[in-house]
């Protein structure tokens, strides 16, 4: 009894907030209480749903983190192929320092980070923005591709090496095309990752148009603690939504690390 009172608190405590953010979303006057609209209505969706307020910075959004996600899918399959393939007494230690680098917070490096960027001219820039962003997911993008690539069976890569195919026509035509889902999982896992990146876009993105929607959600907080409570729910679930796909995505993905199909 004690414990299903305490999952049911659990439960509120997060059923709340969505609640408040699907009502306020059609409350033309909304404020921060949880309260049914005297007048539901569509115009915070309508006036959110402008290039300058949404459909510029989703298409920012995008860029970052499909671009952050491409650059970790590379970098990720280069890294743990030899990781995977080759057996070396560096392997674990170096897995490891790769586990430690997961657990190190942007905020630490941001300073000699921003500094650097002003130094080589790279502020405001979007490519660059895209290759810092990868650096702080690449740990977690290497452990995971790893685990799928140890589930290819080598015996493939070997017959293909008796017949004369080199180590990248193997990992091109053999290894990835059998773990194509479990490179979908690690690329849809880092772009939203990079979907909800604040700091890091703040810090380093400086024009305004350049800026993606995590950002330019502090457009709807105005001076001396006014907030457009209504658009500002409306803008969140529209952002939100791309992740949501994702996370479907994601799901269905999942079942291929589950599966001993590929090692069969």
């Amino acid at each position: 009894m004690a414990a299903n009172s305490a999952l049911g608190v659990i439960g509120l405590c997060f059923v709340l907030p969505l609640a408040w953010l699907l009502l306020a979303s059609v409350d033309p006057h909304a404020g921060y209480q949880t309260r049914w609209p005297a007048s539901p209505s569509f115009a915070n969706f309508a006036a959110v749903l402008t290039p300058e307020l949404l459909l510029q910075p989703l298409v920012n959004s995008f860029l970052l983190s499909a671009g952050t996600a491409i650059v970790n899918l590379v970098a990720a399959v280069m890294a743990a192929y030899p990781l995977s393939r080759y057996r070396s007494r560096f392997n674990k230690p170096f897995m490891y320092s790769i586990l430690i680098g997961t657990s190190l917070p942007v905020t630490a490096i941001m300073v000699p980070v921003y500094g650097l960027f002003v130094q080589l001219q790279l502020l405001d820039s979007m490519p660059a923005t895209i290759f810092f962003m990868a650096t702080t997911t690449l740990p977690m993008a290497i452990w995971m591709t790893k685990n799928f690539m140890d589930s290819v069976p080598l015996e493939l890569e070997e017959a293909a090496w008796m017949d004369g195919a080199s180590g990248p026509a193997t990992l091109r035509k053999i290894v990835l095309p059998l773990m194509r889902q479990g490179l979908g999982v690690v690329f849809v896992f880092v772009f939203i990752q990079a979907w909800g990146n604040f700091f890091v876009p703040f810090i380093l993105l400086l024009t305004t148009a350049k800026q993606p929607a995590s950002v330019s959600v502090f457009s709807f907080f105005g001076q001396h603690g006014a907030i457009a409570y209504g658009q500002l729910a409306a803008f969140s679930i529209l952002y939100s939504v791309p992740v949501l796909v994702l996370y479907t995505v994601v799901a269905r993905g999942s079942k291929f690390e589950l599966s001993p199909s590929i090692a069969a």
